[in-house]
């Protein structure tokens, strides 16, 4: 068990008809709040879930490094993508969502963010 509370756990997505395996560590109702923020970019990967469809925002407002923030649907495709930059006021999906993966930039996470998002753009 980590200092976040949560053990990590196996999350599964789509992507460009191939499917995704990464871990990260559950958020609690009180983790959702708080993010990537007041850590460093070799914590671990977060996701946020929800009981339903929602369409909130993110901020980045203490978070030091940049991320990526996947948005995915009820049936783990993503519907929104994009690498974040730090302290980044609002930050919204383009469609209601079920799932947020947050994916520190870090050595551990470079190739796969460059698979999603491209190599220009990282």
């Amino acid at each position: 068990m980590s200092i976040m509370g949560s053990p990590k756990k196996r999350i599964q997505f789509y992507f460009k008809g191939k499917k995704i395996s990464l871990e990260a560590r559950e958020c609690s109702f009180l983790r959702k709040g708080f993010g990537l923020m007041f850590r460093t970019n070799k914590t671990d990967n977060l996701i946020f879930s929800f009981p339903r469809n929602i369409n909130s925002s993110l901020t980045s407002w203490f978070v030091f490094f940049p991320f990526l923030a996947i948005w995915l649907n009820s049936e783990g495709k993503i519907i929104s993508l994009r690498v974040i930059n730090p302290f980044t006021l609002t930050i919204k999906s383009e469609k209601k969502f079920r799932k947020v993966l947050e994916i520190p930039l870090n050595r551990d996470n470079m190739a796969l963010v460059r698979f999603l998002v491209g190599k220009g753009k990282v």
